[in-house]
């Protein structure tokens, strides 16, 4: 069971850090993470919503700031991998990969059970 539980976690770890699959919604009215989610192709992913709107990277820089707030971070450790125009996003953070994922795992269960 712990196996399936961990196959469920969108972050995957690196000897560097971490790297997170998200699904961001920009204009979200606050600055949250929502637990976690999976998508129709059973991929799952860490929903996040920012107050920016997705213009000119705000909510893509929104996103960084509150995912290093939340981890304890330096904002320079939390960098966007991919999806700069999409919803759909993979960040990569730099640090202790275990520290990390406990991190993510209180945050995501925290925000599931509200």
């Amino acid at each position: 069971m712990v196996a399936r539980e961990a196959s469920r976690e969108p972050w995957r770890y690196s000897a560097a850090g971490i790297s997170i699959a998200l699904r961001v919604t920009p204009r979200g009215g606050r600055d949250d993470i929502n637990g976690i989610e999976q998508l129709a192709d059973g991929r799952s992913v860490l929903k996040v919503r920012v107050r920016a709107i997705a213009d000119g990277g705000e909510a893509n820089k929104a996103v960084l700031v509150l995912l290093a707030k939340s981890l304890g971070v330096p904002t320079a450790s939390v960098k966007l991998l991919s999806g700069a125009t999409s919803r759909l996003k993979q960040i990569a953070i730099d640090g202790d990969p275990a520290r990390l994922g406990e991190a993510l795992r209180k945050l995501a269960s925290a925000q599931s059970k509200d």
